[in-house]
C-alpha cells in the first residue's frame, strides 16, 4: 500500500500504531516514521516522543533540530537538546536504510511508503515494568520483538525476510532489551521526576455550555479543562438523582501543555435546564465540585 502526499494521513500512521496507558501506568515511548518520497508538506523523517501519553519531544528533518513539545522539558540544558538532536539524526540514517530494504522485499522500487519504529518502557502501579518493541512498513505491523523469549515475531509472510536478516545479527534482539530494561527506564524515573516537580496536582477548569439539540431538547456539556493527573469523575445529577442515561462522555485526553481535559453531556427538556448539575471529583480537589450554572453559556453556531 502506498500512500498520497497528506500530512494527516501520513500522520495517522502512528495512530495505526497507537498505544494506551492504563491507570497508574506510566510509559516512555518514541514513535520513528520514515518516508521514501515525503513531498515538500512532509518530513522525510518524524521522530515523537511520549511520557505517558503526552508528547515531549520532537525532531522534524526539515528542522534538524530536536525541539521541545511540553513546558516541563523546555528548561533542559543545551548539551541534553544537542545529544538528543544527533541521537535522532543517526535513527534518520537508520531508517533510510531499513525503508529501502523493506521496499525491496516488497518489490517497490518507487512511489512513497514508509516504515515505522515503535519502542519503549513503562512502570506499572505495583512496581513491575515491561518493554515493547515494534516495526512497521505502509502503516502495517511487520516484525516485532518478544521480549520473555527474544525471537523475533513476524507478522506476514514478506516479513520473514526482515526476521531472517535482523536474526543474523546476534546482538541485536539483546542489545534492544538492554536498553529497554536499563537506559529507557532511567530516563522514564527522570522524566517522571521533573514533571512532577513542574505539575504536582492541578485543579480542573470547569464550564457547562449549552447546546441546541435536534428534537427541541438541550445538550448540557460540563467540561473539566487544565487538570493533573489523569485520573477524574463526572456526573450528572438531576436533583438527588444520578443520571446513567443520555449520557456522552469523552475519556480524558491530552490538552497539549502536560495537563487533560475532559467533557460528559446530557439531554434535557427544553427549560429544564436549571434543575440539572455536573458533579465534579478531582485528587486536587477537597470536596466534589457541584456546577449549576445559570444562565448556561452559549455554545458557538447555537
Amino acid at each position: 500500500m502506498s500512500f498520497g502526499l497528506s500530512v494527516q494521513l501520513v500522520l495517522s500512521i502512528f495512530n495505526l500504531f497507537g498505544f494506551c496507558v492504563s491507570t497508574g501506568t506510566h510509559s516512555l515511548r518514541y514513535h520513528y516514521l520514515y518516508l521514501s518520497e515525503p513531498g515538500p508538506s512532509l518530513p522525510k523523517f518524524l521522530a515523537v516522543g511520549y511520557v505517558d501519553d503526552q508528547p515531549f519531544i520532537r525532531y522534524d528533518s526539515r528542522v534538524d533540530k530536536a525541539e521541545p513539545q511540553a513546558p516541563w522539558i523546555t528548561p533542559m540544558n543545551a548539551k541534553y537538546w544537542e545529544k538528543e538532536t544527533k541521537k535522532q539524526r543517526k535513527w534518520a540514517e537508520i531508517h533510510q536504510v531499513e525503508t529501502w530494504q523493506t521496499m525491496g522485499y516488497h518489490n517497490h522500487s518507487s512511489g512513497m511508503h514508509s516504515t515505522h519504529r515503535m519502542f519503549g518502557c513503562e512502570i506499572q502501579e505495583d512496581g513491575h515494568f515491561n518493554s515493547f518493541w515494534r516495526f512497521g512498513y505502509d502503516g502495517q505491523d511487520h516484525v516485532s520483538l518478544d521480549m520473555e523469549t527474544l525471537s523475533w515475531v513476524s507478522a506476514n509472510p514478506v516479513a520473514l525476510l526482515t526476521k531472517r536478516r535482523i536474526e543474523t545479527e546476534h546482538c541485536y534482539a539483546e542489545y534492544d532489551k538492554a536498553y529497554l530494561e536499563g537506559p529507557c527506564l532511567a530516563s522514564l524515573h527522570r522524566y517522571l521526576e521533573v514533571f512532577s516537580n513542574t505539575h504536582l496536582r492541578k485543579p480542573p477548569t470547569v464550564r457547562v455550555t449549552k447546546h441546541s439539540a435536534q428534537d427541541g431538547g438541550t445538550t448540557l456539556r460540563c467540561w473539566a479543562l487544565g487538570f493533573y493527573p489523569q485520573d477524574i469523575s463526572l456526573s450528572w445529577w438531576l436533583g438527588e438523582k444520578k443520571l446513567n442515561s443520555k449520557l456522552e462522555y469523552v475519556e480524558p485526553h491530552p490538552s497539549g501543555d502536560g495537563t487533560y481535559q475532559v467533557w460528559m453531556a446530557v439531554w434535557v427538556p427544553a427549560g429544564d435546564e436549571t434543575q440539572y448539575t455536573c458533579h465534579v471529583q478531582h485528587s486536587s480537589l477537597n470536596h466534589t465540585l457541584t456546577v449549576n450554572k445559570d444562565p448556561y453559556e452559549q455554545a458557538p453556531g447555537d
